[in-house]
């Protein structure tokens, strides 16, 4: 999933529970486009290759994602901006309070993509009625 906030998602895709998160996260940012305010792209540590790290660079972000340990160049990053990746974290947590999601109930992938979307949506709404 690629978050903006704590509050909104701009994509996701479903993969196979034994499929690795970097290449459909890859899929993913080609499906974004940068808006101009936006310069960086917090990543979890799953996504810090240097093929994804190079596709963030070459889409105009600053990558703010931290080695994996034990890499053997490691490299120098935001700490205090990747402090902010709690917001998503948040994001996820706020979905998985619907237990359909968290047990994944659905056989199909279409059934359970149209439940994160609805979420998604009745999210917002408590959002909004909250102000």
């Amino acid at each position: 999933m690629v978050a903006a906030s704590d509050r909104s998602a701009v994509a996701f895709s479903l993969s196979g529970g034994n499929a690795h998160d970097a290449p459909e996260g890859e899929r993913l940012l080609d499906g974004i486009t940068r808006a101009p305010e936006q310069a960086y792209l917090l990543m979890d540590r799953a996504y810090e290759g240097e093929g994804t790290r190079a596709k963030v660079s070459g889409m105009g972000f600053v990558a703010v994602v931290p080695p994996k340990r034990n890499r053997r160049e490691p490299w120098e990053y935001d700490k205090e901006r990747y402090k902010r990746r709690n917001e998503i974290e948040r994001f996820f947590l706020r979905l998985k309070r619907f237990r359909k999601i968290f047990t994944r109930y659905d056989k199909l992938d279409v059934m359970f993509s149209g439940f994160i979307y609805f979420v998604i949506c009745v999210d917002v709404v408590i959002s909004v009625n909250r102000l």
